[in-house]
């Protein structure tokens, strides 16, 4: 019992800490975007409590197609600076010490392609990058593209500990707006020969067919979401397995987003499949930290709401640029590419065993 309660009591200092990261990440992100940002007065902290500008189609309303509802509502956008993607990452580095970039990767294989480079320096135990893209439970695994052969066209799928999968390659490199983002986007994927590095080859015409939206299906994203696609963290789908006799530094440490957390959620990039994420789930929140609790609110100001399951890689040493590297820990009981050299194999023994 002493045991558990232990590891508990790291966990939640864990998350505490990511969550305090991401915090101070996102209230960043609002004095370089929003035009009327005063750290110094609450009613603007928040992205949710600007004042919209009047709706406008995204450019991912024209990706829509005839499986997408014809009457869906574009969410407002509030009105954000004139910055680009490169420009918002130049202020996050003034601001933090260090941002994300994507060059060729230094590893000598032929299939390395892009890597993610540390842009400044930072800590250990620092937030260097979030994990983007669409969330699937367990309960729609059979709805990512290309099941059940997944990986076949997409390098960008991670696993959480609990059985998460994020789909990474959606969200890409980013994008140059704040917009609705969601079903339009999502079922407009496909490979490209942009797609990074350890990537593999097969038919963009069988893909194509399994990506198909479901039809007649109810299931899918609840709308849109309004999110951040000028995000410099963004980009952790980009992060290489290390080369042989390489080690890793950074790691994947999962993080349960509020989402009562309403000003922080246009800077988390992430949308959930089903729309389901978070039911259930009861958090309580002391100060500005939520954890996941199996009781209810009382009259301590213990409040309960719903999360989303994402991940965030975290610095294992102090870095300086150099690029991200990733341990990927992938499964000893199937042929492994030949990119892969295991990192501890007596490790990804017991993990798979």
């Amino acid at each position: 019992m002493a045991s558990k309660a232990e590891l508990a009591d790291q966990e939640r200092q864990v998350q505490e800490n990511i969550h305090s990261q991401i915090t101070n990440f996102c209230t960043s992100m609002d004095e370089i975007l929003l035009p009327d940002f005063n750290s110094h007065d609450p009613s603007l902290k928040s992205s949710s409590q600007q004042n919209p500008t009047t709706p406008r189609p995204s450019g991912l309303s024209l990706a829509i197609g005839r499986n997408t509802p014809t009457n869906i509502n574009l969410l407002d956008v509030p009105e954000t600076k004139q910055l680009t993607f490169t420009e918002v990452s130049q202020k996050l580095k003034d601001v933090t010490g260090y941002t994300l970039e994507l060059k060729p990767s230094q590893i000598p294989h032929e299939q390395a392609g892009r890597g993610l480079f540390i842009d400044g320096e930072a800590d250990v135990g620092s937030v260097i990058a979030l994990y983007p893209g669409v969330i699937y439970s367990p309960a729609f695994y059979r709805y990512i593209p290309g099941y059940p052969r997944i990986n076949a066209q997409n390098p960008y799928l991670i696993t959480r500990y609990d059985g998460t999968i994020i789909n990474g390659q959606p969200w890409g490199q980013g994008g140059e707006t704040r917009e609705p983002w969601g079903q339009s986007r999502v079922y407009q994927s496909n490979p490209s020969s942009d797609s990074g590095s350890m990537s593999g080859s097969g038919s963009d015409r069988v893909w194509k067919m399994l990506s198909k939206p479901l039809e007649g299906s109810k299931l899918g994203f609840n709308g849109d979401e309004v999110l951040e696609r000028r995000n410099p963290l963004a980009l952790g789908h980009f992060a290489n397995h290390p080369a042989k006799g390489v080690e890793p530094n950074v790691m994947v440490c999962p993080y349960d987003f509020p989402l009562s957390e309403k000003g922080m959620r246009v800077y988390i990039p992430n949308v959930v499949f089903g729309g389901k994420e978070g039911e259930g789930v009861k958090m309580k929140r002391f100060g500005s930290f939520w954890f996941k609790s199996g009781g209810v609110s009382d009259n301590n100001g213990e409040v309960e709401g719903p999360i989303m399951k994402s991940l965030a890689l975290v610095a294992m040493r102090p870095l300086c640029n150099e690029e991200i590297y990733l341990n990927y820990r992938l499964s000893n009981s199937k042929r492994r590419p030949s990119w892969y050299a295991p990192v501890d194999e007596e490790e990804d023994r017991r993990r798979w065993s």
